[in-house]
């Protein structure tokens, strides 16, 4: 019978001891003995220990190295682990932290095998990210000192910690285990039991979306990484992500989540069955996503998927002046970024007094980098120079490409086509920067739909590498290639995709926002909880709902509703609550209150 569980029964967690060393285990041992645990690395494999032994000797190595860890340190640490193929060494543990294979029977075992070893106040932790908890728990002898304990890969350099509770978890259990966290320098977010967690469970979805998009042929692997990690600031893009978590573990996960939410978002892109069944799991295997040098190896490789270079086999057209339509902060934006790269540039707005006020902005912004020493002042003044405001439209009949960066609004868009078809030179090229409605629509509202193309700039265009390069089924070949050859005039990373609602970035971005809302809906996690654990376990610059007030609500809930309207996934449908706060005003930091309230301007 278990010891009931109570705050005075638990002892400091002194000794840990760490079941499956791999690449996660042999961290987690690292980080618990760095912080002056006793660590007992335990493995069926005897090589399997040698080599977290290596491991741990090479990375604290690097660290005396890079002057993290003195000489002395570096040794107290390694003598503070030791490792064992039995997993009676667990006996004088005071929490068991089993990092095992993704597999109830295999985690099962060791649960039930531990409960004939170790003491009565032991507390028990699984390091699962897709299994449940409470079903671990409920098939041990002692389920009150059953929880999970997720950290992340990895595990030196990741803060996160998610501490993972069931209904038979006691809060003493949890409230050591988090103590234990703050001691290792992590940072701890109490979570329910649900498959992947805070996360995982947000992360996952938008792994998914991006291997099914892949599938689809929609945009190349190069592509889809590179938008996704220019555009939203990422580590690493959602491809390249897979092949280091391992494309089998992300199917398992995939799989736990639908099993319970049964929302398609979360039901495996058939491409992660193929490729775990062909032994393709990603960086562990050599290849996956992506074709690696060797086994373990995160260096990719040429492999017959592999962009040919030397760009576009078709030849551009001639582009020297640019016309900028809008006044906004965008149209200000994209105007600057061609300024600087010497094309003469025409910016037009409803107004000359707006289309000044826009050129006084770029004038702002050139100080500003004058003053951080990103550019001379003559630079900048040459720069202003080559802007020219305007108030009519008639003033773009000479410039080889026009851009247009108003409203986000179909019909203003379409008229503003149909005007500049009357006013452009044959041959100039028309781009819009919308971000969510069909470029064939605009394409629609001239006589020349061949020469109408999607230009997706990123705010603020002057920091943001990104252009997604959208081309209709009825974009001509020269019109495309003259795109991608103005992007790299202007430093920016163009990457190709096709005409439907959200391009990549906003397509594979907004159903992970609504997702992070319906968790706050349903009561699982806080807005602070569920923003520290996409900052510190995924790598995001912002998270969620940071993010969700600076783009603003009412442009969220835009764009989302095209998403559900162009693929017609329930899963797509925005969450109430983001639909009940737009309808309050309450819209993010520009009227002071969205999920958070911000101090008046």
């Amino acid at each position: 019978m278990a010891t009931p569980l109570s705050d005075t029964s638990l002892s400091p967690l002194r000794t840990v001891a760490v079941v499956g060393l791999g690449t996660m285990g042999t961290g987690i041992a690292e980080v618990l003995a760095g912080a002056g645990r006793d660590v007992i690395g335990i493995d069926i494999s005897e090589a399997q220990t040698a080599k977290c032994v290596t491991a741990l000797e090479a990375s604290t190595a690097r660290a005396v190295e890079r002057g993290r860890l003195t000489g002395p340190q570096r040794a107290e640490l390694l003598a503070r682990v030791t490792t064992s193929t039995d997993l009676g060494a667990a006996a004088g543990a005071d929490l068991v932290i089993e990092v095992a294979p993704e597999s109830y029977e295999i985690k099962q075992q060791i649960f039930r095998e531990l409960d004939g070893i170790v003491r009565p106040e032991t507390v028990l932790a699984t390091g699962t990210n897709a299994l449940s908890v409470t079903r671990l728990a409920a098939d041990s002898a002692r389920p009150e000192r059953v929880l999970g304990m997720h950290f992340f890969n990895p595990a030196p350099a990741m803060r996160l910690v998610e501490i993972v509770s069931c209904v038979l978890t006691a809060p003493a259990a949890v409230t050591a285990v988090t103590n234990l966290a703050l001691d290792l320098g992590k940072e701890p977010v109490a979570v329910g039991d649900r498959p992947g967690f805070v996360a995982d469970g947000l992360l996952f979805g938008y792994l998914n979306q991006a291997a099914a998009m892949y599938e689809a042929n929609y945009a190349s692997r190069e592509d889809i990484d590179a938008a996704m990690r220019l555009g939203c600031g990422l580590p690493m893009g959602p491809l390249a992500l897979l092949d280091l978590i391992g494309v089998d573990t992300a199917r398992t996960v995939l799989e736990a989540m639908y099993a319970e939410s049964r929302d398609r978002l979360h039901a495996p892109a058939p491409v992660l069955k193929q490729l775990s069944e062909a032994g393709l799991t990603g960086r562990k295997a050599g290849r996956g996503f992506y074709t690696y040098e060797a086994p373990g190896s995160g260096t990719v490789v040429r492999d017959a998927l592999t962009p040919l270079e030397g760009g576009s086999p078709t030849a551009g057209r001639k582009v020297r002046s640019v016309g900028v339509a809008g006044s906004g902060t965008m149209a200000s934006g994209i105007a600057e970024v061609f300024a600087k790269a010497g094309y003469e540039v025409v910016l037009a707005a409803r107004s000359e007094e707006k289309a000044r006020g826009a050129r006084a902005r770029i004038g702002k912004n050139l100080a500003r980098s004058v003053d951080k020493g990103r550019m001379t002042a003559e630079a900048a003044a040459q720069t202003l120079e080559r802007v020219r405001p305007t108030g009519t439209y008639d003033d773009f009949a000479d410039v080889d490409l026009a851009v247009e960066a108003v409203a986000e609004d179909l019909e203003v868009k379409r008229q503003l086509f149909a005007a500049l078809d009357k006013v452009c030179k044959p041959g100039a090229v028309l781009a819009t920067t919308t971000s969510s409605l069909p470029v064939v629509a605009c394409a629609r509202a001239t006589s020349r739909p061949q020469d109408v193309i999607g230009m997706h700039f990123f705010n603020p265009a002057p920091a943001m590498k990104l252009v997604e390069v959208v081309r209709t089924v009825l974009t001509a070949d020269d019109v495309h290639a003259t795109v991608r050859e103005v992007c790299g005039t202007i430093r920016k990373h163009a990457v190709d995709c096709g005409d439907r609602a959200g391009f990549i970035v906003n397509a594979l971005l907004f159903p992970y926002l609504n997702n992070a809302i319906k968790m706050v809906e349903e009561h699982y996690a806080s807005l602070d909880d569920i923003d520290a654990a996409m900052k510190l376990g995924g790598g995001y610059p912002m998270g969620p709902f940071e993010l969700l007030d600076v783009v603003g609500l009412d442009v969220s809930l835009a764009i989302e509703k095209v998403l559900h309207r162009e693929f017609r996934d329930p899963g797509l449908a925005p969450a109430p609550l983001l639909e009940h706060l737009v309808a309050a005003g309450c819209l993010g930091r520009k009227t002071g209150r969205g999920f958070r309230e911000y101090a008046k301007r």
